[in-house]
């Protein structure tokens, strides 16, 4: 019998090497389109060229709103930010967004053997799944078992007897997803290696050596993505459906201005107090009150489940830019706080290096995708 899980994104298998020497990740968002082009010289990766465009022009309105364009629409303005960045090769990888996609983790009993997995997976993601089987295609990693305690390490028993289930971490992506992005890659006259959901590339771009647990929250513009991390492997994954377009919708119908002025505003001042407008501060905080708020419930039901705490939390994606976020953050979590720095990755000249790591975490999806490519 065939397998029926398949491998269209091989989106677990991090560190899959690619073939060419140079390579380009495109990330596409529901606010802005970004790319990335880095070439390998010396045995190191080097940035060539990077650049975003919003897409709010191409739904006719205002630039950092959230769209959901037509791949007309979509090839046409990836189109455009390619020939504004210069890019010249056509090796590329795309993201498939988190919204397009499950990723959820499955408890098997520890008899189940192996190689039985490839069957049992599809009739368990059933009940994770809101569409039928048909409509999506799954892949799935078995993560590692934690390690026994030491009275475990010394009771002589084997972790069948001590009854701990195999964890399998499932990703189902919808086939319409897919072919949209072949279209798109086809449109662009592009040669694409692999789709790879977002969260995959984000944490190969923001990691380092991190062995703990550490916690990576993804500001996006529709939403906050939380993926929790361990050995460079995601334990799970949660969204909240708030993110940077909410806080600046709220600003502008708070205080009676356009989208384009609050995302001015947003962007200027953030968490920090100003005396043009008082009020600025707090309407942005009770937002990241919230998002703060679900992802400390997160955070405790993981470790109650698995009783692991983070040592750390990564800050990453547009959102993780906003002024004081980090100094609000550090009285949320009693973890390290860290801004992520993505193009630390690649060599690139000494006087870009303040923009780079300021403008990072915009980019960390397409530059994981790039990397991934180039590897």
């Amino acid at each position: 019998m065939d397998n029926p899980i398949k491998n269209f994104f091989s989106g677990l298998n991090l560190f899959k090497a690619g073939e060419s020497d140079s390579a380009i990740g495109v990330d596409i968002g529901s606010s802005a389109i970004k790319v990335v082009e880095i070439k390998k010289r010396g045995g190191k990766a080097i940035l060539e060229t990077y650049g975003a465009i919003s897409l709010g022009s191409y739904a006719e309105t205002e630039g950092e709103r959230v769209t959901n364009l037509p791949v007309e629409k979509i090839t046409e303005a990836l189109k455009e930010v390619l020939k504004q960045s210069g890019v010249a090769t056509k090796s590329s990888a795309f993201s498939i967004p988190v919204r397009s996609s499950l990723i959820f983790t499955i408890s098997l009993p520890a008899q189940v053997k192996k190689e039985e997995i490839p069957m049992i997976i599809p009739t368990e993601a059933r009940k994770y799944i809101p569409v039928p089987i048909t409509e999506v295609s799954l892949d799935y990693f078995i993560l590692p078992k934690k390690e026994p305690s030491y009275e475990e390490a010394n009771s002589g028993k084997l972790s069948t007897e001590l009854g701990e289930n195999t964890e399998v971490l499932v990703v189902a992506i919808q086939n319409d997803a897919i072919s949209k992005y072949r279209s798109i890659v086809s449109e662009c006259n592009l040669e694409a290696g692999f789709f790879e959901i977002e969260t995959f590339a984000s944490i190969r771009a923001n990691f380092e050596h991190e062995l703990s647990l550490v916690l990576l929250m993804d500001f996006g513009a529709s939403s906050t993505k939380l993926s929790l991390v361990e050995f460079g492997m995601v334990k799970s994954h949660h969204i909240i459906n708030r993110g940077g377009a909410d806080i600046t919708a709220s600003i502008a119908g708070s205080l009676g201005i356009s989208f384009g002025k609050a995302e001015e505003m947003k962007k200027e001042y953030g968490l920090f107090e100003n005396e043009a407008e008082k009020e600025l501060a707090d309407i942005i905080k009770t937002h990241i009150d919230y998002i703060f708020s679900e992802t400390n419930n997160v955070l405790l039901g993981h470790e109650k489940k698995y009783d692991r705490t983070i040592s750390k939390v990564i800050f990453t994606g547009g959102g993780s830019l906003l002024k004081g976020l980090k100094e609000v953050a550090s009285n949320s979590f009693r973890a390290e706080i860290e801004i992520g720095h993505p193009f630390s990755k690649v060599g690139a000249p000494e006087f870009l290096q303040k923009v780079l790591e300021t403008t990072g975490p915009e980019f960390a999806v397409a530059l994981g995708l790039a990397l991934r490519k180039l590897q």
